[in-house]
């Protein structure tokens, strides 16, 4: 298996896509220029559910701007059509769903190209829907966010529940994916987002109609409609948690929105309770964790006082380099904190994995699946200015990214960049390192509440070629220790099979390496009882992941 397989787990987290290719819709009506009449009135019945209330501002309609509204914000042109009567952060989000499903994007939870973001969303609906919206303020690129990691998170349940209040199931599974989406939306913003029923029903029927078709837009409005109702009355068809262990895995992954063989597999391995706790943790709202560049001078005190100073809410870690950070994201990346190079985005799991490498000045590191770099620039920044980290990882593009992080945290000078596959590297190098970390290609199952996407992207079958991978990689790194030096291997998974077992396997292959506790590097809390190191998102507040430190004997 090719390393190009990555860790989805990293301490900073990808930003989606920018591939400016277009998404072809199966059935795409030519938009119309003039506005639409709005839908008939919903039936005595319906209105009764359906009483109209006045609706927070920006959620639920697009306000009448007239007609001189400027493009040049948005990059524009002067023939570009601007839709008012479409809510534009659903059309953007809806057009953001499509990309995610097609692999063109992320769902991108940070949102750190703030506003230059926006332009590139707005061009994509164009593209895609044949329109234009409004320009997106920080509030609509908020609310899309909301919307979209949402949607992707609940996916599983949203869906169960379209296809039981379609008329049959073949019509859901010939739905055409724009379609599909706007009614997943829907659904998301009625069930989860307590959203006014009113609002949810009339804005994707109208944006349904006018990316669509007129019939779209009737077929969205029944399906609302009836779910609001089985909403109110509280009959929702949900599946019954009873039968085997399979029916009961299969109504939880369906009720919690998860993958079935992930919900048998931590019931397997944690019990049903702990299942029950990690699934509901994968599907709140994340907070981030901010760690201090104490290389440039700055201190927690320091950006606690810029924190302050933009009024975002903070709590200390338990390391002195990290804040958490639950709200506010949006006016930290505004204040250009992160571009600064005060700070980055890094969760203290992954501060912790550094704590069990424990580097020290003079040390020389090498970091064999360094990219994008979170873990190699806080080990840089905590050798004083004394020895060397070398960065290895076989994507060109990620190193790129590494190395432009390091300059902007002044670490240039401290790490150097080794573009190649570790394996063919170890085979062909002399060179040994005081310590060698290994943060492998995992499956990422520590970090599910913050790569929305990520639960779906994941099969059964992949767990066994990554372990595989992972057995490949650590045979590799333990050629480039010193007689005495330390091995270090580490994942973002909670799952124990790419864990300790990878452990256990690799000491039985590699005799001169032994197993040295990480007692002393990391709170008692995290240590198991075989002197591993282990954060648990529900027990820690944190990602989950996994560290064993490996000492090479002297002989």
């Amino acid at each position: 298996m090719s390393l190009r397989t990555q860790c989805a787990c990293s301490c900073m987290l990808q930003p989606y896509s920018a591939s400016s290719s277009s998404i072809t819709l199966s059935m795409r009506a030519t938009p119309t220029h003039q506005r639409r009449a709005r839908p008939p009135p919903p039936s005595c019945l319906a209105t009764r559910h359906l009483r109209r209330r006045r609706a927070p501002a920006g959620i639920n309609r697009v306000p009448n701007l007239g007609s001189a509204v400027s493009t040049k914000k948005a990059g524009m042109s002067k023939d570009t059509f601007i839709n008012l009567d479409v809510s534009h952060h659903r059309a953007v989000a809806v057009v953001r769903l499509l990309r995610i499903e097609k692999g063109k994007a992320f769902v991108d939870l940070l949102n750190e190209k703030a506003n230059d973001s926006g332009d590139k969303e707005i061009g994509y609906v164009q593209r895609t829907l044949g329109f234009s919206t409004r320009y997106l303020e920080d509030r609509d690129i908020r609310l899309v966010t909301v919307i979209v990691a949402g949607t992707v998170r609940w996916k599983r349940y949203l869906d169960y529940l379209i296809m039981s209040l379609c008329s049959e199931e073949k019509v859901f599974r010939e739905m055409e994916p724009l379609l599909l989406q706007i009614l997943r939306i829907g659904f998301f913003e009625i069930l989860k987002l307590d959203v006014p029923a009113y609002a949810a029903v009339d804005e994707n029927v109208r944006l349904a109609k006018v990316a669509l078709r007129p019939g779209a837009g009737n077929m969205v409005n029944a399906i609302l409609r009836k779910l609001v109702l089985l909403k109110e009355t509280d009959s929702l068809p949900l599946p019954k948690i009873e039968g085997d262990d399979r029916a009961q895995a299969r109504a939880l992954s369906i009720i919690y929105s998860h993958p079935v063989w992930m919900v048998r597999r931590w019931i397997r391995f944690h019990g049903k309770d702990e299942a029950l706790r990690l699934m509901n943790w994968n599907n709140s709202d994340p907070h981030f964790s901010l760690r201090v560049n104490t290389s440039k001078g700055y201190t927690r005190a320091d950006l606690v006082k810029r924190l302050e100073s933009l009024q975002v809410h903070y709590e200390e870690s338990i390391m002195d380099e990290f804040v958490r950070i639950r709200e506010g994201m949006q006016q930290v990346l505004k204040a250009g904190l992160l571009k600064d190079g005060i700070c980055a985005v890094q969760d203290e799991s992954a501060g912790l994995v550094v704590s069990v490498v424990d580097p020290q000045p003079g040390e020389t590191i090498v970091d064999c699946c360094a990219a994008p770099g979170g873990k190699t620039l806080f080990m840089a920044s905590r050798l004083s200015g004394e020895g060397k980290i070398w960065a290895l990882d076989i994507n060109k593009g990620r190193l790129r990214i590494l190395m432009d992080a390091a300059k902007l945290h002044g670490l240039d000078d401290m790490i150097t960049d080794i573009h190649a596959d570790l394996r063919l590297y170890a085979k062909e190098t002399t060179v040994k390192y005081d310590k060698v970390l290994l943060d492998a290609p995992c499956s990422g199952l520590g970090v599910l509440s913050k790569r929305a996407d990520l639960r779906w992207n994941r099969q059964f079958e992949n767990l066994e070629e990554l372990m595989c991978l992972q057995d490949e990689l650590l045979d590799s790194a333990s050629m480039l220790v010193k007689p005495g030096g330390i091995l270090i291997y580490s994942t973002c998974s909670i799952d124990p099979e790419e864990n300790e077992e990878r452990i256990t396997a690799f000491v039985q292959r590699h005799p001169e390496f032994a197993l040295q506790s990480v007692c002393g590097y990391v709170p008692r809390e995290f240590i198991t009882d075989e002197g591993f190191y282990s954060s648990n998102p529900t027990k820690h507040s944190m990602d989950g992941a996994f560290a064993a430190r490996l000492v090479r004997s002297t002989h």
